[in-house]
């Protein structure tokens, strides 16, 4: 899905009790970690809130992690994605796509440990920081399209 000039677009690293929410700038080239959603453990609350989110922001669209497997398959995890994403679309009204988040955790731990952040401080940020580097993989993807 090609993004258009001057359109926000929100990126989700969604976990069972953290979400990890990242922004790209208007141009739509560059990801920035936005903040951290603690969830509800009601997944309908959870899409709802972040479907106010993207109103809130004018957001144009939402990347969300697909967590495949390291085959590339995709499991059960997944599958929630897909069918989160798809509620998302519903909810939102914005078009969601889904993005391959295998290593991002890694990647993300990888930048905390060359800015000698200590593993304890990171617990929070490590979910913003994945869903920012979900996003700008994304992002950079499309440029090249």
């Amino acid at each position: 899905m090609l993004i258009s000039m001057m359109a926000r677009v929100l990126s989700l690293d969604v976990g069972e009790k953290r979400i990890g929410i990242a922004l790209s700038d208007p141009s739509g080239t560059i990801a920035q970690g936005l903040r951290l959603y603690t969830t509800t453990g009601s997944r309908t609350r959870d899409i709802a809130a972040i479907g106010e989110l993207v109103r809130e922001l004018g957001v144009s669209m939402v990347v969300v992690g697909l967590p495949k497997n390291l085959d590339g398959s995709l499991g059960p995890r997944a599958q929630e994605m897909m069918r989160f994403a798809e509620i998302l679309k519903r909810e939102s009204g914005v078009p969601v796509d889904l993005w391959d988040e295998r290593f991002t955790t890694d990647e993300a731990h990888r930048v905390f440990d060359m800015a000698s952040v200590k593993r304890k401080k990171r617990r929070g940020s490590i979910d913003v920081m994945a869903a920012q580097i979900i996003l700008q993989g994304y992002l950079d993807a499309q440029g090249q399209a």
